[in-house]
């Protein structure tokens, strides 16, 4: 999957896969990424995989934006053979969010339905950021995918598990993912797994 490359500013670099969100955009931004920062091309400064496109900051005065896109060209075109599954992570929720009865009446189906299928399987991780420890998690099948609310909620809690079509919070979790003190300051990254199960 080829990407379209623009400068962004005069420090950084955009690596954009498509137009919308896809599967197949999603795995190729984080595989792309990796192979940035595998190289540890000098003087990039920061590489930040987001849902279908990557930044990439450098230092200008020693890397020009013509020769950091030629190397990317290059590590793109090695595609995502080389993507590792990355790590599982069990989060444990109470579904007790004040939005889980209407999605599952949306969906046409009962609570207990909907949880079964919402925890089937773990999901992608399909990016990380927002707000420190934020976590995208998908794709869920169309039969799971809810209309976006009418009133986007203004204020979701810290540890909610929200559907982010306007924040449709199912419920909470003890799980914490962002620690500033730690190194690194977020537990889970972009390409891992996250296997949601029902707290007792």
């Amino acid at each position: 999957m080829l990407p379209l490359i623009l400068p962004l500013g005069d420090r950084g670099l955009l690596v954009r896969f498509g137009e919308a969100l896809s599967d197949e955009a999603n795995r190729a931004a984080i595989a792309l990424a990796g192979h940035i920062e595998a190289a540890a091309i000098p003087d990039v400064l920061e590489v930040v995989p987001n849902l279908i496109s990557v930044l990439v900051r450098y230092e200008p005065a020693r890397l020009t934006f013509e020769r950091l896109a030629g190397e990317i060209r290059l590590l793109a075109s090695a595609g995502d053979d080389r993507q590792s599954a990355g790590a599982e992570h069990r989060v444990a929720v109470r579904f007790d969010g004040e939005d889980l009865e209407s999605v599952a009446g949306l969906l046409g189906l009962s609570v207990g339905d909907f949880l079964r299928a919402h925890n089937v399987a773990p999901l992608r991780v399909l990016a990380t950021g927002f707000a420190p420890g934020f976590i995208y998690c998908g794709l869920h099948p169309e039969t799971l995918v809810v209309p976006r609310r009418n009133v986007v909620r203004r204020q979701v809690p810290a540890t909610s598990t929200a559907i982010p079509t306007g924040w449709h919070v199912l419920g909470h979790t003890g799980f914490r993912n962002f620690d500033p003190a730690a190194e690194p300051p977020t537990r889970v990254r972009a390409g891992d797994r996250v296997a949601f199960e029902a707290a007792p």
